[in-house]
């Protein structure tokens, strides 16, 4: 059973993940409100007297985060500006106005493997600003949750992908030098669990089984995973266009070459399980490339 006829606030909608949530959403005849721009700018979701008098909703999606991993490394005050001050609002708005639940989008805060499959009881290893600053908000939920009965739920989504992802991640950036003919990568080694956007939004619209009060994290994940290499010859592969493909080597900074998400909990707890395999999603996303 996924979320119907509720009033929900948005934040993020505009994102990745926020456009397909709220199109989803609406499509299961939920009220959305989303933050709307204010005078031509987005409202800064750090100012609390552009939030504080918010109101009507049962449920609050908090998606709207800085993400990219390599800005967070340039502007870490920014980051931790927006990803922690952003969460303290809307887990203050939440408290405020009773919502029944606040949803949020955590990260991989993993860090290096000490097993796999990874699950959610695996100690927490942070390498950067951006993952360091979604598990603070995290222990923001809990917080909140403790002292004032706030039902959270936190995902942990694995490597996220699928239509409109920004050019800078990876599945994107192969299909954009498809076109050239010729494509460059660093490192062919690290490999990741995929999950397709349709399965998270799922996800996230499963919440509605969980009426408690307390701080529930999940993995989201396919449980498989796919080197660079592997998934730069899949799309290849699925063109049958003819491409001359190098690799330079290069290893990013902290580079983690295995993640692999165990996903028993959520199957068990909300009901969820992936329906997009790797194959249909990358097949889906070049057919609206074409």
């Amino acid at each position: 059973m996924l979320l119907k006829g509720e009033k929900v606030l948005v934040t993020g909608h505009k994102g990745f993940i926020g456009q397909e949530l709220v199109r989803t959403l609406e499509k299961y005849d939920n009220e959305v409100t989303i933050l709307e721009e204010d005078q031509g700018r987005r409202i800064d979701i750090r100012d609390w007297n552009k939030i504080k008098d918010l109101d009507d909703f049962q449920t609050i999606y908090h998606l709207a985060a800085l993400t990219f991993v390599p800005y967070s490394f340039e502007y870490p005050k920014k980051t931790y500006d927006v990803n922690v001050g952003g969460t303290l609002n809307m887990l203050e708005l939440g408290r405020l106005v009773d919502a029944e639940q606040i949803v949020t989008m955590s990260s991989y805060v993993y860090g290096t493997p000490q097993y796999l499959p990874i699950d959610e009881n695996h100690p927490t290893n942070p390498n950067n600003p951006y993952t360091h600053s979604k598990l603070i908000t995290e222990e923001l939920c809990e917080a909140y949750s403790r002292d004032f009965g706030l039902n959270c739920v936190v995902f942990r989504p694995f490597n996220i992908y699928g239509p409109g992802q920004n050019e800078n991640f990876l599945i994107p950036s192969i299909i954009n030098q498809l076109k050239t003919g010729k494509i460059e990568l660093k490192d062919p080694e690290p490999k990741r669990d995929f999950i397709y956007l349709s399965d998270v939004v799922n996800a996230l619209l499963k919440v509605c089984k969980l009426k408690n009060s307390a701080t529930n994290i999940f993995n989201i994940g396919s449980g498989e995973s796919y080197s660079v290499k592997e998934i730069t010859d899949k799309i290849v592969e699925l063109t049958g266009k003819s491409v001359k493909i190098s690799y330079t080597g290069e290893r990013r900074k902290n580079e983690i070459m295995n993640t692999i998400a165990d996903v028993k909990r959520i199957k068990k707890i909300l009901g969820w399980e992936p329906l997009v395999d790797i194959n249909q999603g990358l097949s889906e996303i070049l057919d609206r490339t074409d």
